[in-house]
């Protein structure tokens, strides 16, 4: 065979070469994209996950804070049944 004919067979077999190595780093590249992707996904996860628990101590301490409140105008409102200090209004009126 000619020279040019396996100056043409190396300059193939090299292209060839070439383009599976560049097929392995993209393939290598999407897979780690896809891993990173995955930890993010896992990340935002943790995170709604802790605000929804956060959301839910907010709303037992809302609730809390009511029924204390509620009792203290209970309370308030029998302090002021007993005082005797206290002017009740007249039904008079």
């Amino acid at each position: 065979m000619a020279t040019w004919v396996w100056i043409v067979i190396a300059i193939g077999a090299l292209l060839v070469l070439g383009l599976v190595g560049f097929g392995m780093m993209r393939g290598r590249e999407k897979a780690q994209r896809r891993e990173k992707a995955q930890e993010l996904r896992q990340e935002a996860q943790t995170r709604l996950e802790q605000a929804e628990e956060r959301e839910r101590v907010a709303r037992e301490q809302q609730q809390q804070a009511r029924d204390t409140r509620k009792v203290a105008a209970e309370v308030g409102a029998r302090a002021d049944q007993l005082d005797p200090d206290r002017e009740m209004p007249d039904d008079d009126e």
